[in-house]
């Protein structure tokens, strides 16, 4: 049976799509004002066909995606009263969410009162701590001693001393994962997303370093790395970082296991969406980019979303009628992309389409080039000492704060503002000492 349409839509090569756009525009050099230039000096075309993907890596890039669809849905919750925080967990739990992250500032935190009622083998429990807030091997001890099964959950902060200790201590525990690096303190500093994946995995490569000579294997390592990163709003760069994440694991790991074949790696990829975007002024704007930024990352294959409430930069009570609504839209954006758009139902569903397989590639390469540097410079921890990776992200940052000065619109901000709320904006403090935490609107309200 001959194609549907096939005599009243013959066929076009690139070639063709150029000629009759500069015949409609009339202009010969209109094509380069349809190309962007991203913040890596990355140019992504307006047009792209088949013939792109010859040149690419295409059996590598795809390979290193995820197999199997879906996500777990984690709201996150500071961790004020024990007993309070345990009721909105459960509540959590009976309304949508599948694990939880709970963020720990406080050394003498009761965690029995804490996690009551919820079954650790059962229900993810992804933990954030400070360092300030006790030992770290203590933490889990305890935690064994309330839940004296296999944990489910980890660790969502930069390893420390304690880690090596803490992954043989939960070695009868496969799914507690205990080796963490994130992205976030370069992401809020205002890094470009090849600086954030090429930081990310310098930083791993230190860690992996690190806990190998302190006597752990690089096949336990990997079994037990958890990658935590935050996702912006530029929607398919971020589907792209994503991608190019699960590349470049795959070449990195490849170095320490020669044997590790290659197929998407067992290593867990944590998104949550971004605060550095958000808006105080019209805050109602946030819940677009939330959305935005959560699709991004499940197209883009996370393993475990979170999905920040869209008042998270304001002081509001968690009491509050406001604060409850937040957290419930919040927890339903989630919902929503599994239970509407059916998002949950294929594993890599940007697979084969011509831009996001370029922009992968692309992204991957010059994260690559800059981690190479960085490795060859003396380490990610030699490099950061010596100024190297706040002074690149620091001009990141400062074009970032030009674009907007000359012109690129912030929604809610620059643009389409309507201050509807009186609340103070939170100050939002640094996950790290050596890098400034960065919000893009506050420069602007």
């Amino acid at each position: 049976m001959e194609p549907l349409f096939a005599n009243t839509f013959p066929s076009a090569n690139k070639a063709a799509w150029m000629t009759q756009v500069q015949k409609e525009l009339k202009n010969e050099s209109t094509y380069e004002s349809l190309q962007w230039q991203t913040d890596e000096g990355i140019v992504t075309e307006p047009y792209y066909t088949a013939a792109e993907l010859s040149d690419l890596p295409l059996d590598t890039i795809q390979k290193a995606q995820k197999t199997v669809p879906g996500w777990l849905n984690a709201p996150e919750y500071q961790v004020t009263d024990e007993k309070s925080t345990n009721v909105q967990i459960k509540e959590a739990r009976s309304q949508g969410a599948d694990a939880i992250v709970l963020d720990l500032p406080a050394a003498n935190t009761n965690v029995a009162q804490l996690l009551n009622g919820i079954k650790l083998s059962e229900t993810p429990v992804f933990f954030r701590a400070a360092a300030s807030t006790g030992d770290p091997v203590t933490f889990i001890k305890t935690l064994q001693n309330i839940a004296p099964y296999q944990l489910k959950g980890g660790l969502l902060m930069d390893s420390t001393d304690a880690i090596a200790e803490i992954t043989r201590l939960t070695a009868d525990s496969p799914q507690f994962r205990t080796v963490c690096t994130t992205s976030h303190v370069f992401h809020n500093a205002g890094a470009t997303a090849a600086q954030e994946l090429a930081f990310t995995m310098a930083a791993l490569a230190d860690t992996y370093n690190d806990l190998i000579e302190r006597g752990l294997s690089p096949e336990q390592l990997i079994q037990k790395t958890i990658l935590s990163v935050s996702v912006g709003t530029s929607y398919f760069l971020e589907i792209a970082k994503l991608r190019a994440l699960r590349v470049l694991l795959n070449r990195f790991l490849s170095a320490y296991d020669p044997d590790l074949p290659p197929a998407p790696c067992p290593v867990l990829v944590h998104c949550q969406t971004s605060t550095f975007y958000d808006a105080a002024v019209t805050p109602y704007t946030n819940l677009l980019r939330a959305t935005t930024e959560a699709m991004a990352a499940v197209i883009g294959g996370c393993d475990v979303l979170t999905v920040h409430p869209y008042n998270t930069i304001l002081n509001t009570t968690v009491e509050s009628g406001d604060h409850v609504f937040a957290e419930r839209i919040a927890r339903n954006v989630s919902i929503l992309l599994k239970d509407e758009s059916h998002l949950d139902k294929v594993a890599d569903p940007a697979a084969g389409s011509y831009y996001v397989e370029n922009l992968t590639h692309q992204l991957t390469e010059a994260a690559w080039l800059l981690f190479t540097k960085v490795k060859e410079d003396g380490g990610y921890r030699k490099v950061l000492l010596s100024g190297f990776i706040q002074h690149e992200i620091e001009q990141s940052y400062q074009a970032r704060l030009e674009a907007i000065r000359t012109g690129k619109v912030l929604v809610g901000v620059t643009k389409f503002r309507s201050d509807e709320t009186t609340a103070e904006k939170k100050t939002l403090s640094p996950e790290n000492s050596l890098f400034p935490r960065h919000r893009l609107a506050e420069n602007f309200e």
